[in-house]
């Protein structure tokens, strides 16, 4: 199957960046190579663009798809994490605009074998974003204790049925380990009550999120990326986010606040003794949220938000 995602926000992202002909961005997850074709469109003869992503099927699409770009496109097997080691082996200092979608790609959710969907119950429990990884959704469902259970599925998939889930995995595994979508799938809805399953949304969506957060680490990831990004922008340089649920807004949001008004000195003091100085303001006071036109033609738009940080001078 070839690796399709249609990429969400895509002018709005790039207008966000306001590309340089002679810049260098970094595309942090690099996907199919959707936003950084349209990057690499605007740039000029000193322009270049870093494409990152830990995801093996995505690096050979997008390294196909960008191909008529020749030596303008870098692309690396890696996870954005790691960004400021890779711009410093490729001896970059600082780059004019950075960008991330953290959306599972629609590559990713059709194909069944890498077990990200709910929707083939013959998927097996994966969900692996880098398939080096050794550890899969399954040993998490099979080894994670009750309790810890209960926790990723409470604070990750904000599931209010999270403690009655965990109860019913945990009994559901001791007569055999559950190994696929469609076995979960019943277990959550066996935990359910009748009448949510007829109102809400597909029952086992949220745990099915709560899983692949925990198992890529994705919250870490983008808590522990969002400072030093934003210290690798040249002054001018912007940092734009594309999130689709509100734990991953609601990080960036206050990493963006936190990086433009960094003083904890409190509210009293007449001058600022803590020493912290802003890095820079935030463009979107409010997220950029998708067209109706978008979200009618991709579902998967519908709760996407893209925020923008500019770097100041220093």
């Amino acid at each position: 199957m070839a690796f399709e995602h249609k990429s969400v926000l895509l002018e709005e992202t790039i207008d966000s960046l306001m590309v340089k002909p002679d810049g260098i961005y970094v595309d942090g997850t690099l996907g199919g190579g959707g936003h950084a074709s349209e990057v690499c469109r605007r740039l000029g003869e000193g322009g270049r663009l870093i494409g990152i992503d830990q995801d093996a099927d995505a690096i050979r699409a997008a390294s196909e798809r960008l191909k008529p770009y020749g030596d303008h496109v870098t692309v690396v097997r890696s996870n954005y994490v790691n960004i400021a080691q890779i711009l410093s082996d490729l001896g970059i200092e600082k780059v004019n605009g950075i960008y991330l979608d953290l959306g599972v790609s629609s590559y990713q959710l059709d194909t069944a074998e890498r077990g990200f969907t709910y929707r083939d119950e013959n998927a097996p429990l994966d969900m692996r974003m880098d398939q080096r990884n050794t550890k899969t959704a399954a040993d998490i469902v099979n080894t994670y204790t009750e309790s810890d259970l209960y926790r990723i599925i409470r604070d990750y998939g904000e599931d209010k049925f999270a403690k009655n889930i965990a109860k019913h995995i945990v009994k559901r595994r001791e007569e055999k380990p559950i190994e696929t979508a469609g076995e979960l799938t019943e277990v959550i809805k066996a935990a359910i009550p009748m009448k949510v399953r007829a109102t809400g949304g597909h029952p086992a969506k949220r745990t099915f999120q709560a899983i692949r957060i925990e198992l890529n680490q994705e919250l870490e990831v983008l808590k522990n990326s969002i400072d030093t990004m934003i210290d690798l922008l040249a002054p001018g340089g912007r940092l734009s986010i594309i999130t689709f649920h509100s734990l991953e807004d609601r990080i960036v949001k206050n990493r963006f606040r936190t990086n433009e008004n960094p003083c904890i000195c409190p509210p009293g003091f007449p001058v600022c003794m803590c020493g912290k100085k802003s890095k820079g303001k935030v463009i979107t006071r409010k997220p950029i949220l998708p067209s109706d036109l978008e979200m009618e033609e991709n579902p998967r738009a519908k709760s996407a938000k893209l925020r923008v940080f500019e770097r100041g001078e220093e």
